[in-house]
């Protein structure tokens, strides 16, 4: 959580971002945006503290686990770093909404002591807000890197001018990573998808040239923001990218078995994979990669890894009622995907496609037929196993319908 006077600082307008300002005026024409209304040297300003070093982070040879909105909450990343997840990424955070003190957004920021590399993602469309955000975050929050948001497809961020739509303001993009550089002892970072038009890539003429912008790394996810996941990841545009990549190179999309790891690596320079929604199905896929083998999880193994998600649910939401509300809304967001998996046992046919729609199957017991099914009063069935009956008057409908049935 965000520290108090820190919070009333943003709120009362008591940090100078100094350090912003600078940037500012070297990489954005001095546009200070939202800075205008805060004094370079306000009454009782609080100075944010300097860290004590520069981190770098190896990139190399690397899993990692994508930021996951919803998903990818503090439990849930723990059950990933069980299982090999080398690198960990939070769920998008707004820049605004962190620089006006919001504890919601501020909860996306903190990390587990097992999360080794842990960073945070950030969505914001102007160099200003998140600049500043980038200044704040290196002085006061425990990461290890920040990530720029430069793939998310939905509306409501991209009509802000973040998220893909910056895929195409390719100024305003470089401006934004040279500022932000200046003003961290931390790596930047970018995520990327292929284009916004699914017949306009452009993410090969922007990936020759982040090295000279400061950034350490960039994901590339093979889809336009378009194309979203109706069709395939584009294999071939990746590896063309990964070849065209000054800086370490994570490919993302479609990964779902270690063979699908084994195809990317293949002319990936760096050997790192971003996962995303494998590790939401199966997020012992990052066990299977390393391994190169395959795992046949059993019914009540699934079932016990619930168990530790609840676990570090009341750790990380508490025990009173409003955590265990918060543990079933994101425990039934997960199940929306858990569901999906088929075990290995009874597969026909590998590996496996995650686009394809999983058939209709007979489980090798109970749980696995539980487990597999796509309604939602089974999801409630499973949560009530962990966390006690719901409410008579309880309804749940998915945030990203991943692939679910109306309640019956």
């Amino acid at each position: 959580a965000i520290e108090k006077p820190i919070q009333i600082g943003l709120r009362k307008k008591k940090i100078p971002f100094t350090k912003t300002r600078n940037a500012l005026k070297a990489h954005a024409s001095n546009n200070l945006g939202f800075l205008k209304k805060v004094p370079v040297e306000p009454t009782d300003a609080i100075v944010l503290p300097e860290r004590a070093d520069k981190k770098t982070v190896d990139w190399e040879n690397k899993l990692v686990l994508a930021p996951l909105t919803t998903i990818g909450n503090l439990p849930y990343r723990r059950i990933c770093k069980g299982y090999g997840a080398d690198i960990t990424v939070g769920e998008m955070a707004l820049a605004t909404q962190l620089l006006g003190g919001s504890p919601s957004e501020w909860a996306l920021v903190k990390r587990h002591r097992s999360e080794d590399v842990f960073g945070v993602q950030l969505a914001g469309s102007h160099a200003d807000t998140m600049t500043a955000c980038a200044e704040l975050l290196n002085s006061t929050a425990d990461i290890d890197f920040i990530d720029i948001n430069c793939g998310c497809p939905i509306d409501l961020i991209c009509n802000k001018g973040a998220g893909s739509s910056l895929m195409n303001r390719k100024n305003r993009l470089e401006s934004i990573c040279r500022s932000m550089v200046d003003v961290m002892d931390i790596p930047l970072t970018i995520k990327i998808r292929m284009g916004v038009q699914d017949r306009n890539p452009v993410a090969h003429n922007i990936i020759p040239t982040v090295k000279d912008w400061g950034v350490s790394a960039v994901t590339l996810h093979g889809r336009s923001k378009e194309q979203r996941y109706t069709k395939a990841a584009d294999i071939s545009y990746l590896k063309k990218c990964a070849e065209l990549s000054p800086v370490p190179f994570f490919c993302n999309g479609d990964t779902y078995s270690w063979q699908d790891a084994v195809k990317y690596r293949e002319d990936n320079p760096s050997k790192s994979i971003m996962i995303a929604r494998g590790a939401i199905i199966k997020p012992w896929i990052f066990k299977e990669i390393k391994e190169q083998k395959d795992y046949d999880i059993s019914g009540s193994e699934r079932l016990d890894m619930i168990q530790d998600f609840v676990h570090f649910g009341l750790e990380h939401w508490g025990s009173d009622q409003k955590g265990i509300d918060n543990i079933r809304y994101f425990l039934l967001n997960w199940m929306s995907f858990l569901c999906r998996y088929v075990p290995v046992g009874i597969i026909e046919h590998f590996p496996v496609q995650i686009n394809h729609r999983p058939p209709v199957f007979v489980g090798r017991d109970d749980r696995e037929n539980l487990l597999s099914s796509g309604y939602v009063k089974d999801w409630i069935a499973i949560s009530e196993m962990f966390l006690g009956p719901c409410d008579d008057n309880f309804s749940f409908n998915p945030k990203h319908r991943a692939n679910s049935y109306p309640q019956a």
